[in-house]
């Protein structure tokens, strides 16, 4: 029996021990075959699978997307155009976070020109205080 222990696949996908056994345990990666000491093998397909996990976790994709985007690479003959939705879906939600922190930065900046030199005056407290003196509504 060949393959890298837990420890070398966890060095070898830059993805810590633990994260490796909860994605086995959700299905994300496959259980690999142990040895007789009941260490876990990983071959070079389940390194591969760990990496675009990662890389694809660094991108912000979630668990669910991944395990589709997974699915769709172990079926190479597949047109491309589910991949490309599940990718268009992740962008657009870029894009929402996106604006959500343009107007959260926009709002900040604006409570915090402030040239009061008293707390009782002080648009801080005063925004906090009441939404209602914020310029964008972020619910």
């Amino acid at each position: 029996m060949s393959g890298v222990s837990i420890g070398e696949a966890s060095r070898a996908s830059g993805i810590k021990v633990p994260t490796i056994r909860y994605y086995e345990q959700i299905g994300l990666l496959p259980s690999p075959p142990r040895t007789q000491g009941n260490r876990r093998l990983y071959d070079a397909g389940d390194l591969r699978r760990l990496r675009f996990i990662r890389h694809a976790r660094e991108l912000g994709f979630e668990i669910e997307p991944i395990r589709e985007l997974l699915a769709l690479a172990g079926e190479p003959d597949r047109p491309c155009a589910s991949a490309d939705k599940i990718a268009a879906a992740h962008l657009a939600d870029i894009d929402h976070k996106i604006a959500r922190l343009t107007a959260l930065r926009t709002e900040v900046a604006r409570m915090t020109e402030c040239t009061n030199h008293s707390v009782a005056e002080c648009r801080v407290i005063e925004v906090l205080g009441d939404h209602g003196h914020c310029v964008s509504d972020r619910h």
